[in-house]
């Protein structure tokens, strides 16, 4: 699938510990409208859900022209061999410049390299939901709050529709 060019100036670099504060803000801006409309934004708890789950060695930050617009976390789940995007967010003021998609692309390469498939959730109201379909993700399961998707292995020799 088509997507627009990303801007000039987009790379991923490696996160720290140091980097959990601005993180954890960078997510509360990017949830906050989504979280709102189902009457669940609680920045105490989404201080501890990032928390109980951080690990740098798995996050890399994404970064516009040296600043920080978002970030992104790809844990290997060791049971399954299948790999959880735990978090992706960009930015508010960052969206809709194709930021998201890049990001996506190359998260969607690399796991391709590996023949890795991809698990996510995304809040059900959020309109990351038409986001990950476009990228190949197909809904699992539903919970009260979430929606289960996996965008399957692609090994060598198979199409990639995205």
């Amino acid at each position: 699938m088509p997507t627009k060019s990303p801007p000039p100036g987009l790379s991923l670099r490696p996160a720290s510990d140091d980097d959990f504060e601005a993180l954890l803000l960078l997510r509360l801006a990017a949830m906050r409208e989504s979280l709102e409309q189902v009457g669940r934004f609680d920045p105490q708890r989404a201080r501890e859900r990032l928390s109980r789950g951080f690990q740098p060695k798995f996050t890399r930050n994404i970064l516009l022209d040296g600043e920080l617009v978002g970030f992104v976390v790809v844990v290997p789940l060791e049971d399954s061999g299948e790999w959880l995007l735990d978090h992706l967010y960009i930015h508010p003021n960052a969206q809709k410049l194709g930021i998201g998609s890049w990001v996506m692309e190359q998260v969607l390469q690399e796991a391709d390299r590996h023949g890795k498939a991809v698990r996510v959730t995304a809040l059900r109201l959020s309109d990351a939901n038409r986001f990950y379909q476009r990228h190949g993700f197909q809904l699992q399961a539903e919970g009260e709050w979430d929606l289960y998707y996996l965008r399957p292995a692609v090994s060598d020799g198979q199409t990639d529709l995205r």
